[in-house]
């Protein structure tokens, strides 16, 4: 079954608060671009950097489950195999992510189909035959519409906000439509039994629906970038939290829950991401010294305020 982007559902998406206001940050990041200063370029790339590390980071703890920290993200990403006292499992899992994430690191340029299935089998991610051709099909089926768009001057390419909440929604749109076809596909990694019988069988229920959306994360963060939207990162409980809030979506608008979740989690990324391009660190040391200087000057008043003034005190003139 192809699925088809409803332009009209996009429109109301677009219109909704949380994703104006998003793309209002959006269009303020997008604004700096074409870098032209050393300092902003190289800010540009360590955020990029880092940004790998915290999505590799929660993507590894969704898989394993277990207690991956900043550090053990970081050692893999600069190249560890192995990390002394700490299990080999996560250092592995580390490993697949970082090689799933420069796998579709290519898609915004090559727009190659067959790498998402490539980041999928570098997690280890399995979709059945059936489910597999739905998202090949959805995926040919939304970029030909989105290059339509384009083509037709639907879809701006500007920095403009309004724009900016245009291709936002539709990445949105993109995203619920594949999540919707993987979702029911959860059962297949081992953790959904027949039955939801205690709050760790829920937990471990909300956990595979999350591993078998990971590759589509992906993708739709290659799908921004193409798009000219700024990628984002969810950590490993808002990845849950994002498919425990489409379950309960009133009405099964799925599109709408996603959008609301979403968008002030990508407004902050973006915020933080402007933030960072923007960061100079003589600036930022003025600023903490003048920070540091009415910290001091507001304690030295708090602590002498009991003492008044005497009025019949003689005024000396120095």
């Amino acid at each position: 079954m192809t699925i088809e982007l409803n332009r009209e559902a996009i429109a109301q998406v677009t219109a909704l608060p949380a994703v104006t206001e998003a793309a209002e940050a959006g269009s303020a990041l997008i604004s700096l671009w074409p870098l032209t200063e050393a300092m902003q370029m190289d800010n540009d790339a360590k955020y990029a950097e880092n940004l790998q590390v915290r999505v590799t980071r929660a993507f590894a703890r969704v898989l394993t489950g277990e207690d991956v920290t900043v550090p053990d993200a970081e050692f893999v990403y600069e190249g560890a195999d192995e990390i002394p006292g700490r299990p080999q499992n996560i250092v592995d899992t580390l490993l697949a992510a970082n090689d799933a994430y420069d796998t579709m690191a290519d898609y915004s340029e090559s727009g190659d189909v067959q790498l998402i299935f490539d980041a999928a089998e570098a997690l280890d991610v399995r979709w059945d035959t059936d489910v597999a051709a739905q998202v090949r099909e959805t995926i040919a089926a939304v970029e030909a519409q989105i290059e339509d768009d384009v083509a037709q001057g639907r879809l701006s390419t500007s920095s403009e906000p309004a724009d900016v909440a245009t291709r936002f929604a539709t990445a949105l749109a993109v995203c619920d439509a594949l999540l919707n076809v993987v979702s029911g596909h959860a059962e297949t990694v081992g953790l959904v039994g027949p039955a939801v019988a205690d709050a760790a069988d829920v937990a471990d229920e909300a956990r595979a629906t999350a591993i078998v959306t990971l590759p589509i994360l992906l993708y739709v963060n290659e799908l921004r970038e193409q798009c000219s939207i700024p990628r984002i990162c969810l950590t490993d409980q808002q990845i849950l939290e994002l498919i425990d809030t489409r379950a309960k979506a009133a009405g099964a608008d799925t599109l709408t829950a996603t959008a609301e979740y979403i968008a002030p989690l990508a407004g902050a990324e973006w915020t933080k991401h402007r933030d960072d391009v923007l960061w100079n660190p003589d600036e930022a040391k003025k600023k903490a010294k003048e920070e540091d200087e009415k910290r001091n000057k507001e304690a030295l008043a708090a602590k002498f305020a009991h003492i008044k003034d005497d009025p019949g005190k003689e005024t000396v003139e120095l």
